[in-house]
């Protein structure tokens, strides 16, 4: 019994580093959620499809990571361009929006433009603290505070744009335009690819052109979201 105390006190800490970040960014958009707060269920739901999402991308991942190899020399910009765009971003948004529809578009809560942001987010951050958990135990506890203050956000951004596509899907399909709603959850779904395609592309490529971009994209990027954020909560009104 002994033994294992300090080892389950051990495995709290990596949990506790993995997820706090997570749960502070989950917290910041529930409460800009003034007008109608969301069940817990549903938002725990939400959170599972993020899980579920981040366990099918590394099958699907794994699979397309294999046939880039084979066909594209990893010595090659193009390499890391397509592995960015496609394999990850193209995957991992992709896998999102499937367990997001899947778990919100239909729910008689999804009533408010502002409930397709905190949907999307829950989603997403799911999605990044599943993954967390698994670099912090992987490379240690070392690798938490800059993902705390990069990745987790940047999947929080990513999601954010989505979320104000998807809110304004459901508005259209309420009005009986499912043209419109088809082709707003397509830019959701694209606008949430480019912003993670470029954001690991710029990490994975690495130069110094390539991380000053980065720097200036997470920025910018944080900034138009907290504003996003912000005027999707003031300007919240029924769907």
């Amino acid at each position: 019994m002994y033994f294992f105390t300090p080892v389950l006190g051990v495995l709290a800490v990596y949990i506790l580093a993995a997820v706090i970040p997570a749960f502070l960014l989950l917290r910041f958009i529930y409460r800009h959620d003034h007008i109608e707060k969301e069940p817990g269920g549903l938002l725990a739901m939400l959170l599972l499809g993020g899980v579920l999402a981040a366990l099918c991308s590394i099958v699907i991942e794994g699979i397309l990571n294999g046939l880039l190899d084979i066909t594209v020399s990893q010595d090659s910009l193009a390499y890391y361009i397509i592995l960015a765009f496609v394999v990850v971003a193209a995957v991992e948004e992709g896998t999102k929006m499937f367990f997001l529809r899947r778990f919100s578009w239909k729910h008689p809560h999804f009533n408010y433009l502002f409930d397709g942001v905190v949907y999307a987010v829950f989603v997403s951050l799911g999605f990044a603290a599943y993954e967390n958990i698994q670099y912090v135990f992987n490379y240690g506890l070392s690798v938490a505070l800059p993902r705390a203050f990069l990745s987790i956000p940047g999947h929080m951004g990513f999601a954010v744009f989505m979320g104000v596509f998807y809110a304004r899907a459901k508005k259209y399909e309420k009005m009986g335009r499912p043209d419109m709603a088809k082709r707003n959850l397509i830019r959701g779904y694209l606008t949430a690819v480019f912003l993670h395609g470029f954001y690991d592309a710029c990490c994975m490529i690495g130069t110094g052109i390539a991380n000053l971009l980065f720097i200036a994209f997470v920025v910018i990027m944080y900034v138009v979201v907290y504003r996003m954020v912000k005027r999707a909560s003031y300007e919240d009104r029924p769907v």
